[in-house]
């Protein structure tokens, strides 16, 4: 019968194996760490160089510079007005113009202005889109007319009535609404009431006239009245005026403020 292997023969085995693993793991931990070879290296070096070049490019060169400003949606303002008061500045890296300062400082300069847009146009323009609030109603005050927009912001203050747009008139002194509402509620009622009223019927108004929250009148051209009553249904209202102006073309007073039940009267 075969003797197994001696006690020796194992222990020689035993370290045949464990130098063996060993080799192979000292093999794996050098692939795993190798050196970077010379591709890595260069492609390493080009993308620093092209990070630092277009730093250069944005920030130190004179390519990429504020060299002109151009102004776009002014009507009332001008352009010559708006960018001095922008104040880009020219000769600058353009990377570096804050829009959003530029923005904010226009819109506090001219509350005319209900929004604008700073934009960088490369290589060497800084745009300013300008959009301007547009008048729906009128206050008179001494002698001067401020024009509210169809938000109920009262932007700004000429001496000269925009054509088209209608007077508005707020007769609520004595009105236990001014009271309970106030008058900036009550003002925006007219502005509701007027952004309400097709656009025919918008050009022949001539005045918006508030007694109270639910008591507003139209004065149109040709001596006619509308009694509108509250804001309240203003889409049915303006339809069953236009059908009463068509229906009854020689009346003088129109009464929509219960729609359900129209009334127009008078020549």
């Amino acid at each position: 019968m075969a003797a197994g292997p001696t006690t020796a023969e194992k222990r020689g085995a035993s370290t045949s194996k464990e130098s063996s693993e060993d080799s192979s793991g000292t093999g794996t931990r050098n692939r795993k760490f190798r050196v970077p070879g010379t591709r890595a290296l260069l492609v390493a070096l080009a993308v620093l160089l092209f990070g630092a070049g277009g730093f250069w490019a944005l920030y130190g060169s004179s390519w990429f510079r504020v060299e002109q400003v151009r102004t776009s949606g002014t009507a009332v303002l001008t352009p010559r007005e708006v960018e001095a008061v922008a104040a880009v500045p020219m000769g600058a890296p353009l990377v570096t113009v804050d829009t959003e300062v530029i923005e904010a400082r226009l819109r506090e300069r001219f509350p005319r202005i209900d929004s604008v847009d700073v934009v960088r146009s490369w290589p060497h323009g800084i745009g300013l889109k300008v959009t301007e609030r547009k008048p729906v109603l009128l206050m008179e005050k001494g002698g001067k007319f401020i024009e509210v927009d169809a938000t109920g912001v009262r932007f700004a203050t000429v001496d000269t009535a925009p054509r088209g747009v209608p007077r508005l008139v707020l007769d609520s002194a004595s009105s236990p609404s001014l009271r309970r509402f106030g008058a900036d509620r009550l003002l925006g009622e007219a502005v509701r009431v007027r952004g309400e009223l097709p656009a025919e019927i918008a050009r022949d108004t001539r005045v918006v006239r508030v007694t109270s929250y639910d008591s507003v009148t139209l004065e149109l051209t040709r001596g006619r009245s509308v009694f509108w009553g509250s804001g309240e249904h203003g889409p049915v209202k303006a339809r069953v005026l236009t059908a009463l102006l068509k229906a009854t073309p020689k009346a003088g007073h129109f009464d929509v403020s219960a729609p359900t039940a129209p009334a127009s009267s008078g020549s």
